[in-house]
């Protein structure tokens, strides 16, 4: 199946119970589900900012190696920016790799 059909079995909801199920205890309670829609917004923006996404056919032979310190920091920066939340980002690290956890569950990067 290819990543384009792939992101349509990709749910904002299902993606966000997964990491919240993902998530310490002590995160669980840091992090509402708004919080957690927020932060994968931006995921995305840094993704699409980076060229990891488009809407053009991508060669399925293509490595994307995703520098998980500059996304953190990406998320981090624009959250302050934005006046949404003060971020850890230690925090913020469980919820990338619970997001890519998820995309990985749907096979999104095979």
């Amino acid at each position: 199946m290819s990543e384009k059909e792939d992101l349509f079995d990709y749910d904002e909801d299902d993606a966000v119970r997964f990491i919240q199920n993902y998530l310490p205890l002590d995160l669980k309670e840091k992090f509402s589900d708004d919080d957690i829609v927020y932060i994968l917004d931006l995921v995305y923006d840094f993704y699409e900012s980076k060229g990891y996404i488009n809407d053009e056919e991508q060669d399925d032979d293509t490595d994307v190696e995703i520098d998980e310190e500059e996304l953190i920091n990406y998320v981090v920066k624009n959250a302050q920016k934005d006046g949404i939340g003060k971020f850890e980002p230690d925090d913020i690290t469980f919820i990338v790799q619970g997001e890519l956890e998820y995309c990985d569950s749907l096979n999104i990067f095979d």
